[in-house]
């Protein structure tokens, strides 16, 4: 079933129902639709076709809400960029999958000025500006009943890949339908009384609730950019049933001084997902928010795979030690840990975990070659290291590769190496997670220059902030004069440098 015939069901059903909730306006199903059907036919006036890619840069706002159900409508294939990124992240996601037009909030589009000029496939920026709603309002209101398929590609998201460039992550319209619905298996089962909160970007975590929350004829309150008081306001104001949270944004509502005071009564669900959460951020939420946390474990390439509610959270489960896990194996998903030989290792044996689900991966987008090495056999090669107990709960310990998580972004010591690297007054470099009581892990980089060098700390993060965006600067550097550890084959040793960080913690990867 293709995601565009479902919501055209529920937009009919819920016509009058609030479908949109900003926090200077709600919409009801039929306004919503009326505004996403314009959009869908303002991207065919750009020359958009079904199967085109167009982007999206933006908060969670009315406008993002209007890309997500046109974009549908108009039969084209969402490609959701990261505010948070930089200019050269996001030109790279546009040529990989590319794009014809992206659709910008103006707090974010400086970012983007210019490229259409500079790439082959871009042919439009449109800037979503004070005149947006005049634009909108003046384009043909007719649905245009465009024709897609279940197996049409319907999204995008993106994941890194090996080198840290960003890698996109094809679902088809069968996919993202299963996707979103596995998902909103996990929690309280949603009602057209129900109003699911959006702390989260729904380019993120967060848009996997966007659809079933539509499907349901509940509203989507669109909180914007992160802030925790209005957050907290508007969960209580909207009565908010169901939200989507990462470990640092729950762990700023649990901690907000608002949160004492606010009538909370209506909400049923957190889910928390993207990062690992630490036993103290998990329980201090516990204590403001009570039977509400469920956590969820995946990865763009293959999600839901595990899950679990408040009563397994914080219960006593015999064997197991769920408070340290990341959920229980979901029982519409085949997870093992193998070990190097490949083979399936025994319960309670450390290895790579891989899964198979239902809207898992079907391949890098374009890349062959990068597909091979995490999709094999119809199995996703997920790159952590874990272990599994004989409940079903699933341990994450550390990462085969050297993949750092920083407040639930995907950071690749490599990208912050090579732009290090173009110091004058480097001669090598090394980047790896350390511990950070803030986002769970940060970027370090250890720095090999010559004994003369005169660059300062503040000089090279400074320079990855400007280059890389500021969530993936290094939150320390550390410099030396000795040749960095390298392999007998000569390749770099992150991990040895990083262990002495490490000491004490139960597991290599940290939580908030």
């Amino acid at each position: 079933m293709d995601v565009c015939t479902l919501m055209r069901q529920s937009a009919g059903f819920n016509s009058e129902g609030t479908a949109i909730v900003t926090p200077d306006r709600s919409v009801t199903f039929a306004q919503a639709w009326d505004r996403a059907v314009r959009l869908a036919n303002g991207l065919r006036e750009f020359g958009v076709r079904p199967g085109d890619r167009v982007a999206g840069l933006e908060d969670n706002n009315l406008g993002a809400a209007d890309f997500y159900l046109g974009c549908a409508i108009a039969g084209a294939v969402r490609v959701p960029l990261y505010p948070r990124n930089p200019p050269e992240a996001h030109a790279d996601m546009l040529t990989g999958t590319g794009c014809k037009v992206v659709m910008a909030d103006e707090v974010h589009a400086a970012g983007l000025t210019g490229l259409e000029h500079e790439l082959d496939c871009l042919s439009v920026v449109f800037v979503r500006d004070a005149g947006y709603e005049q634009w909108l309002a003046s384009q043909v209101a007719v649905d245009p009943g465009v024709a897609v398929d279940g197996g049409d590609w319907c999204v995008i998201r993106h994941s890194a890949g090996t080198t840290g460039r960003p890698k996109g992550v094809g679902y088809t319209h069968d996919d993202w339908v299963r996707n979103c619905r596995n998902w909103a298996y996990i929690l309280p089962r949603m009602s057209k009384a129900s109003a699911i909160g959006h702390a989260g970007p729904i380019s993120h975590g967060s848009g996997y609730l966007f659809l079933p929350a539509w499907l349901h004829g509940a509203a989507n309150v669109m909180f914007g950019a992160f802030d925790p008081g209005r957050v907290l306001a508007m969960m209580e104001q909207h009565r908010v049933s169901h939200m989507f949270a990462v470990p640092t944004m729950l762990q700023a509502l649990a901690r907000h001084p608002a949160v004492a005071g606010c009538n909370l009564s209506a909400l049923r669900a957190i889910l928390v997902g993207g990062a690992p959460i630490t036993d103290a951020t998990a329980l201090a939420a516990h204590r403001v928010f009570g039977d509400t946390l469920y956590q969820g474990f995946g990865q763009t390439e293959a999600v839901p795979l595990t899950a679990m509610g408040p009563e397994e959270w914080f219960g006593d489960v015999a064997g197991s030690t769920p408070l340290r896990s990341a959920g229980r194996v979901l029982p519409f998903v085949q997870l093992e840990i193998r070990g190097p030989d490949g083979a399936r290792a025994a319960v309670g044996a450390e290895g790579e975990i891989v899964a198979r689900c239902e809207g898992q991966m079907r391949g890098y987008w374009g890349d062959d070659a990068l597909t091979k090495t995490r999709l094999r056999d119809g199995w996703v090669h997920t790159g952590d290291i874990g272990k599994l107990d004989a409940n079903g709960y699933v341990y994450v310990l550390d990462r085969a590769d050297d993949m750092i998580v920083s407040g639930g972004y995907n950071i690749w010591p490599a990208e912050l190496e090579m732009v290090i690297a173009d110091h004058p007054d480097v001669i090598e470099v090394a980047v790896f997670a350390v511990p950070d009581p803030r986002w769970g892990e940060a970027p370090m980089a250890v720095v090999c220059t010559t004994a003369t060098a005169a660059v300062s700390e503040s000089e090279i993060i400074e320079l990855c902030a400007r280059r890389l965006g500021s969530y993936k600067k290094p939150s320390r550097v550390i410099f030396t004069t000795d040749p960095l550890p390298k392999s007998v084959v000569g390749k770099l040793q992150r991990k040895k440098l990083r262990e002495p960080y490490w000491q004490g913690h139960e597991r290599r990867v940290g939580g908030v």
